[in-house]
């Protein structure tokens, strides 16, 4: 008898609490909606397109872009004789001034290649010295890396290439101090600031 009641309580207790909890479910679900709804109002308005009329053409900054063939001159200014003596033809450049700045400009330019191809030079260097140190766990690849050592040959152009081009990077500064002096400019602009 006692286990009766007990399960009826059981029994009636699941009944009146299964609304509860039906309610709570649909009333997360609301809530997540509600959240949607309000982000999607919380969203700015789209901003519509600006329609330029005459009013608002004078607020408008900014510069106007042509395309097109440039408009022919004035029929005063065309028929003026143009004075050439001062104008240099097409064809002839203007020759850059070799002054201090120029001078400076190309030393340290030059001193700049020479010092990033001896840095990739030392990086090379320790590049093979570690390479001939390699350690292979592979039988295989050991073996064969004794014998034909692609890696190492690949590794040492490119130390011969790099050496080379730090001979040609301090044959060119050699080569521009010939030219400032050959200038006559002052042998300290080619020092290093």
């Amino acid at each position: 008898m006692r286990t009766k009641r007990v399960l009826f309580a059981i029994l009636g207790s699941v009944l009146l609490f299964s609304p509860a909890l039906l309610t709570a479910r649909q009333e997360q679900e609301s809530v997540a909606d509600a959240a949607r709804k309000a982000q999607a109002q919380k969203k700015p308005p789209a901003k519509p397109a600006m329609v330029i009329t005459n009013d608002n053409l004078d607020t408008i900054t900014g510069t106007v872009s042509v395309v097109g063939a440039e408009q022919a001159p004035p029929e005063a200014q065309a028929a003026a004789p143009e004075d050439k003596s001062n104008v240099a033809p097409a064809g002839e450049k203007k020759a850059p001034v070799k002054d201090e700045a120029y001078w400076r400009k190309t030393f340290a330019d030059a001193r700049k290649k020479l010092a990033d191809d001896a840095h990739e030079l030392d990086i090379l260097q320790r590049e093979y010295s570690l390479k001939q140190q390699q350690y292979y766990s592979d039988p295989n690849t050991a073996m064969r890396e004794q014998y034909d050592r692609q890696d190492l040959t690949d590794t040492k152009t490119k130390i011969d290439d790099k050496t080379a081009a730090v001979a040609q990077d301090k044959q060119a500064i050699s080569d521009l101090e010939d030219a400032l002096r050959q200038a006559g400019g002052d042998p300290a602009w080619s020092a290093a600031q």
